[in-house]
């Protein structure tokens, strides 16, 4: 074992944003652990890395299950002495439901996969993290998070705010051990996140580029390369940020 790799952690780096961060990372050097849900993904995506030369592993656990990420996150930890990079990718829009109608279930399955993922993992994180060489944790927010998300996304944008604010907190609490905290909030990217809507609405789906300054959709491309930035010591002074990757689409021309 190469003590002096770097270890980024990415949840939910099977596919989309997440994949495209592994790789990333991966061509930065980065010895990368991919966690998701799915093994046979999980296997297939860790194939397709170390073909391109990445160093990488697949561990398999759910975010929202405590007990699980913790074990699984120690294991990394302790496997390798270290975590150099934390990556809260693990997220999403988990359905949609207007308030009124909305189940205690529903509520607390959205909070868990946006914002108990990010503190079970980030609290399991930070012994191997002050460990770590220019140590980082990046999340994921959202525009939602500010607009607080279209009709049935209420909950979605209220654990995205979640998000926005325990980065500032967590960067509070671990800049003495000079562990930088961090977040990405992505536009619209196109991904399978959007799958359902690019194969029942793609006229739809199209014209959401009309709501973007640059006037195109994301690439998990332009979010990989922020991440990138962020976790390098070229941002060694940046802490407690979010940063918009939506091509202006927050300015809602």
């Amino acid at each position: 074992m190469n003590s002096k790799a770097k270890i980024a952690v990415v949840t939910g780096a099977t596919s989309g944003i997440g994949f495209g961060v592994a790789k990333r990372l991966g061509k930065d050097g980065y010895t990368v652990i991919l966690n998701g849900i799915e093994d046979d993904k999980g296997a297939q995506k860790v194939k397709e890395l170390t073909e391109a030369g990445i160093t990488a592993e697949y561990y398999g656990f759910d975010v929202t299950n405590e007990e699980a990420v913790t074990s699984n996150i120690n294991a990394i930890g302790e496997k390798f002495g270290k975590i150099d990079v934390l990556v809260n990718n693990a997220g999403g829009l988990g359905g949609r439901s207007r308030f009124e109608e909305m189940t205690t279930e529903f509520y607390r399955s959205v909070m868990a996969l946006n914002l108990d993922s990010t503190f079970f993992a980030s609290r399991a994180a930070i012994p191997f993290l002050k460990k770590g060489e220019n140590a980082s944790i990046i999340n994921y927010t959202s525009n939602a998070g500010w607009t607080a998300g279209g009709p049935g996304a209420g909950i979605y944008g209220t654990s995205k705010a979640a998000v926005h604010a325990i980065t500032r907190a967590l960067a509070k609490d671990l800049a003495e051990y000079g562990i930088r905290v961090n977040a990405v909030s992505p536009g619209t990217i196109d991904t399978p996140f959007h799958e359902q809507i690019k194969s029942t609405k793609p006229e739809v789906f199209a014209s959401w580029k009309n709501n973007i300054l640059l006037g195109r959709l994301g690439q998990p491309e332009d979010v990989a390369s922020v991440v990138s930035f962020l976790a390098s010591t070229d941002a060694a002074f940046l802490t407690a940020e979010t940063i918009q990757i939506g091509g202006g689409q927050a300015l809602g021309i």
